[in-house]
């Protein structure tokens, strides 16, 4: 067992996720202890009470109480996963090497587990993930619950680097222009989120931003690849930042919220006019219509650029498929082929 120790963030471990920061400077810790001790207020960041998904900067003090020495149980000792959530986590892989594992995350399914999120969640999974090998993945960035598609995981300590995002989106009426850039700061709002989700964010004008000191740039550049009418939009996202909920929060600042996104008002079905209503309706699926088609990265080892893409999820393939949207009728990366 370890004594209190005061650490402190360096420049090479500023800008992750705390309970990111923490599992690799103590591998033994589970997410769940490092709930529990940021719960209970004795993991501190320069004094103050935290939450695992706070992110450190290179400066930063944090309080750490004492720990165990024992690593935690081997996946065989401890594995509670059903026969049934190991099938499906496993067909979720599109690829796997000795470096990386590259899934297709079903919506519903957490990235990580935390308040709200229950037991059931990828990080939890991922000893199902192990493939012979002796220690589990670790995420190498997350999605939302909702939100479907590429994940990365990282079989050893070499990370890669993601050269591109692009997601695929569906969102109320139709952007004008068409093609632009977001660059709205964004900030937490006070108060919890439900579901788990934690603080909504709030989107502050960049001639705001000083008077904001929390809020941190973002940018979101947007494609609109199809269109229904004033009513709905099939549009291609690049987050060129990567902050909490940006997608969804900047695309409901410029009125055009994601469709089935309750917390950012895409569930909306008040405005019977033109764009939006209950009248979308029919085998429009109410879920989120947010999913991360895919990813370019640079391989941590070979160095070779590799791009995965994942297949749409049912109801957004029912949705495609009422609306007459055809995957291969737009381009895979409508940023570059556009400009």
């Amino acid at each position: 067992m370890t004594g209190v120790q005061l650490l402190t963030v360096t420049e090479d471990e500023g800008e992750q996720r705390l309970d990111r920061w923490l599992k690799r400077r103590f591998p033994q810790i589970t997410q769940g202890a490092v709930e529990k001790l940021c719960r209970t207020g004795q993991l501190r960041l320069d004094g103050a009470r935290v939450k695992s998904s706070d992110r450190v900067a290179p400066g930063q003090s944090i309080r750490v109480p004492p720990l165990p020495d024992t690593p935690a149980p081997a996946p065989s000792e401890r594995s509670r996963i059903s026969a049934a959530d190991v099938k499906m986590i496993q067909d979720a892989v599109i690829f796997r090497d000795q470096h990386l594992i590259v899934l297709n995350k079903p919506p519903g399914l957490p990235s990580q587990g935390g308040s709200g999120q229950g037991d059931r969640h990828v990080d939890g999974l991922s000893e199902a993930l192990t493939f012979g090998y002796k220690d589990r993945p670790k995420l190498v960035h997350r999605l939302d619950k909702d939100t479907s598609g590429i994940l990365m995981l990282a079989r050893t300590d070499r990370v890669a680097r993601a050269a591109r995002k692009i997601y695929w989106a569906v969102v109320a009426g139709v952007p004008n222009p068409r093609q632009g850039s977001i660059k709205f700061f964004l900030e937490k709002a006070p108060g919890r989120g439900k579901g788990g989700e934690g603080e909504k964010m709030l989107c502050i004008h960049p001639a705001k931003a000083k008077d904001h000191p929390e809020a941190k740039r973002a940018q979101t550049d947007y494609f609109t690849l199809w269109f229904l009418g004033n009513r709905l939009s099939w549009m291609a996202l690049e987050p060129v930042t990567g902050r909490t909920h940006q997608l969804r929060a900047h695309m409901a600042e410029i009125g055009h919220p994601i469709l089935g996104d309750g917390k950012y008002g895409g569930s909306a079905a008040d405005n019977t006019g033109e764009g939006w209503g209950a009248a979308i309706g029919g085998d429009i699926s109410k879920k989120l219509h947010l999913h991360a088609r895919s990813i370019t990265i640079e391989h941590p080892v070979t160095k070779e650029v590799m791009t995965f893409t994942a297949p749409l999820p049912d109801h957004m393939a029912r949705t495609w498929k009422a609306l007459d949207w055809k995957e291969t009728d737009v381009p895979a990366d409508p940023f570059e082929v556009f400009g």
